[in-house]
């Protein structure tokens, strides 16, 4: 193996290893929601609000983290944001598995989710611009699936080991990764750029032109039903499930579980449907059909009547939205080098964060005048409809020439 081709090797291997704890972390609340809230004495009958409370402000704080990680991967380097990201969401994780009030919950997934931004998008941008545009998709699909498996992870070792020794888990996988990092290099398209003078990791630039507003916000767009599926149907399948009058319990960590299961195939799979076809948009259709097939089976009373049957159809949602790696990468795709990791790390993490910002207050908003089952629904029709559309209206980044930059 030449030593361009062991950089590459090693670039991918380390960014899926570093997905792969991301989600780990980012989906354990998830996974042990109902455990470790009623461990510290939460009522049954508070769980479900109390665990969306604390899973808004872990998104607030993807939110939020995305903007820092994303400016310092432009100012500083795509390396800066990979240490400091996974150190400061592993020492996180130290202290999630020490909390003793919901409050404290509260405030440390916050600070665990400003550590989670920056993961994905510095770990995408630096696999695309070292990777050759034949084969970039692919290489940030082996990224993204490979990594949203540790979700599986976390479902196996929270039926295992105790919630607070999963955190702990998560933080020395953590500092494990950190170590391997050693072994990887910068990009040097950023290198090159980070020498000449011109604006690098200005956020602002996204809002000052009308050209590269539109791309930014219609990426934002794409990636809204992945969260609504994860964050909302899937996350919460336990009272959907109730709500639809199916008598099994529903384990929501299993959901998740089977979720990201099939997203991990899903988005390894993308990217050679993309390669196949040579364009991304002809892939987004193919994954957006198959998410509103199974979202409408997930809203059939008559079919989706068993927990067994929940398991499944969370598994085809999954599957639909596993275009995550796609997504991103045409995110990295649609900027220049001077905006890239801004652009890659801050949509993903803008899309976390509507969860927070819009797709769950709107839930919530519908509940006051109708049952969560219709609320779920029209919840689900609005953010489909958005997605749809942007989809139609993105550009086509197939085998697009990264060494460019923004003015």
């Amino acid at each position: 193996m030449s030593h361009s081709s062991k950089i590459f090797t090693t670039a991918v291997f380390v960014a899926a290893l570093g997905y792969f704890v991301d989600i780990y972390d980012l989906l354990l609340f998830g996974i042990i929601r109902i455990p470790s809230l009623t461990d510290m004495g939460i009522s049954k009958e508070m769980v479900k609000t109390v665990g969306e409370d604390i899973l808004s402000w872990q998104m607030w704080g993807l939110l939020i983290g995305g903007i820092i990680w994303g400016v310092m991967g432009d100012k500083k380097g795509r390396l800066s944001v990979l240490f400091g990201s996974i150190l400061l969401y592993s020492l996180a994780n130290i202290a999630n598995g020490l909390v003793q009030t919901v409050l404290q919950y509260k405030l440390i997934r916050f600070v665990a989710g400003i550590g989670l931004a920056g993961e994905l998008g510095a770990g995408i941008t630096l696999v695309a611009e070292l990777m050759a545009k034949e084969k970039r998709g692919i290489a940030t699909s082996l990224v993204a699936g490979i990594g949203l498996s540790g979700a599986v992870m976390a479902f196996v070792f929270k039926q295992h080991f105790h919630w607070r020794t999963c955190y702990f888990i998560g933080a020395g996988m953590g500092f494990v990764l950190l170590m391997l990092r050693m072994s990887v290099f910068e990009s040097s398209m950023y290198q090159k750029v980070k020498k000449e003078k011109m604006k690098r990791g200005d956020f602002l630039m996204f809002f000052n032109n009308a050209d590269r507003f539109t791309r930014y916000l219609l990426n934002i767009l794409i990636g809204l039903p992945t969260w609504l599926c994860i964050g909302i149907l899937v996350t919460f399948s336990k009272e959907f499930g109730e709500t639809m009058g199916i008598k099994e319990a529903i384990d929501p960590g299993k959901s998740i579980m089977y979720a990201y299961a099939a997203i991990s195939a899903g988005d390894i799979l993308i990217g050679l449907v993309s390669q196949y076809f040579k364009s991304r948009k002809t892939a987004l259709y193919i994954y957006i059909s198959i998410t509103l097939l199974f979202i409408t089976l997930f809203f059939l009373p008559a079919f989706n009547n068993s927990a067994a049957r929940m398991y499944w159809i969370c598994a085809g949602i999954g599957f639909g939205t596993g275009y995550w790696a796609i997504f991103v990468t045409m995110a990295a795709e649609q900027f220049g080098t001077n905006l890239r990791a801004t652009a890659a790390t801050t949509i993903p993490n803008m899309v976390r964060g509507m969860l927070a910002v819009a797709i769950l207050p709107l839930f919530k908003w519908l509940r006051l005048y109708t049952d969560y089952y219709h609320a779920g629904l029209i919840t689900a029709v609005v953010i489909m409809s958005f997605s749809l559309v942007a989809i139609v209206l993105i550009k086509e980044t197939f085998g697009k020439d990264l060494n460019f930059t923004e003015v």
